[in-house]
């Protein structure tokens, strides 16, 4: 009796004392290479002395938003503060995995929650139809997708249509990204661009209203370009072109602009492009799931990411564009060795109609006209998987099927070899023992 009452005090101890720690700690799931780390571990310095209070950071990443969700789903994970993007901010909302963000939490004199730009805030909460958004998330970085290419092979008025995929002067010189959803958003707009320019459907209800029939459309469009693709991916695709290994390849505008930086260091030009039957516009936001055990800090830390400083110094070290909207932010971003001048005012707000910034970072309003939300894809989502991968199923050239055949036949050739050499090894085994005998 003595050492179970000691070890059930033991474990009390143990529980209680997790719980105090648990009180005091941050747990965060990101995106990896997703944040500036002197703006992470400067955070519990910095909310000490906002709120008087110790905290330790616990920071953990995702690769896809997929793990991450199931985590949370599934497994109830306690994470404080996550960092999903649009589309599963919008399921995690319709399956009541996140909780409001109390941001009168914050004092007034350090809240920067309403730096984020009116456009980021009108983004989300087209997430849906029933809840304020912006109640539950807030955003973190954007973007839009587009080609990324090589000039020196590839002429601007080429890549000015999603049509460029189909060209067989590219065959063999794309990489095309490996996310279904993504593609699905923008091939659907090329598959249905005389229905755009004749007004009978927008880009938004395009993008967001994902049915059977589109999917076949987009389907078949993909299925006539396949044959084009150098191979499939998610993160190397602008390593291959800042190598010059490819010409052409589908790009979130964030990876377009890093494969841009690192081929200038080598002598070679690469640009970015929203063809103009339109595009997806993406962000990824800031929410706190339904377990989370520590609130107030998770709180405190989505505030703190968006004071402009911190904004800054993220974009700078992640080379992703940042939803806060602030003064600061305008003049970190204009850089007047830029010829061309681009209409930002969805974005800053007024004085920002002619203003000297990379297009690939903000493009000109009239880009952004042509872009609309992606979606959860709800009851659809098996099809847009199914549909996808059909597509990819079979997409190997001829060489790349005779390469196969051939690496097969020899390694069932060095497995025969291998085979018969030690059966009549074990013969002469066999023959020498009982010789002996």
């Amino acid at each position: 009796m003595k050492r179970t009452l000691s070890f059930l005090l033991v474990a009390f101890l143990a529980i209680s004392s997790f719980a105090a720690d648990r009180a005091h700690t941050l747990k965060i799931y990101n995106w990896a290479d997703y944040i500036d780390e002197n703006v992470l571990w400067s955070f519990p310095e910095w909310y000490r002395r906002q709120t008087g209070e110790e905290v330790e950071i616990i920071y953990q990443t995702f690769d896809i938003n997929e793990s991450m969700l199931t985590e949370i789903e599934v497994g109830k994970e306690d994470y404080d503060v996550i960092c999903p993007s649009e589309y599963i901010i919008e399921r995690m909302l319709r399956n009541n995995l996140l909780q409001p963000i109390n941001k009168d939490l914050v004092p007034d004199s350090i809240r920067a929650f309403e730096n984020v730009s009116p456009f980021a805030v009108g983004m989300f909460n087209r997430m849906s139809r029933t809840v304020n958004v912006s109640d539950y998330a807030v955003g973190y970085m954007w973007g839009t997708t587009g080609f990324l290419y090589n000039p020196a092979f590839v002429s601007d008025e080429e890549v000015s249509s999603w049509s460029a995929l189909l060209n067989p002067k590219f065959r063999g010189k794309i990489f095309m990204k490996d996310a279904f959803r993504d593609v699905y958003s923008v091939m659907v707009l090329y598959a249905y661009r005389d229905d755009l320019e004749a007004g009978r459907v927008t880009a938004a209800e395009l993008i967001g209203n994902v049915t059977q029939e589109r999917i076949d459309t987009v389907e078949a469009v993909l299925m006539a370009a396949k044959d084009n693709f150098a191979g499939w991916e998610v993160d190397f695709g602008k390593e291959e072109m800042a190598k010059g290994n490819a010409w052409l390849n589908l790009s979130w505008s964030g990876d377009a602009q890093w494969a841009i930086v690192e081929s200038e260091k080598v002598g070679l030009e690469l640009r970015y492009i929203v063809p103009q039957e339109g595009s997806n516009v993406w962000f990824d936001g800031w929410c706190i799931p339904v377990y989370a055990k520590n609130t107030k800090a998770a709180t405190y830390f989505i505030n703190y990411m968006c004071l402009p400083q911190n904004a800054i110094a993220n974009m700078e070290e992640i080379g992703y564009v940042s939803v806060v909207a602030t003064p600061e932010v305008m003049e970190y971003m204009t850089d007047d060795e830029i010829p061309e001048t681009y209409d930002i005012t969805y974005f800053f707000g007024e004085g920002a109609d002619s203003l000297h910034v990379n297009p690939v970072f903000y493009p000109d309003r009239s880009v952004i006209e042509r872009c609309a939300l992606m979606h959860d894809a709800a009851e659809n989502t098996e099809a847009l998987l199914s549909m996808w991968n059909r597509v990819k199923g079979d997409n190997l050239s001829m060489g790349m099927i005779v390469f196969l055949v051939v690496v097969v036949i020899a390694l069932l050739g060095f497995f025969l070899y291998r085979f018969l050499q030690k059966r009549n090894a074990g013969k002469r085994h066999t023959r020498k023992t009982r010789h002996r005998r």
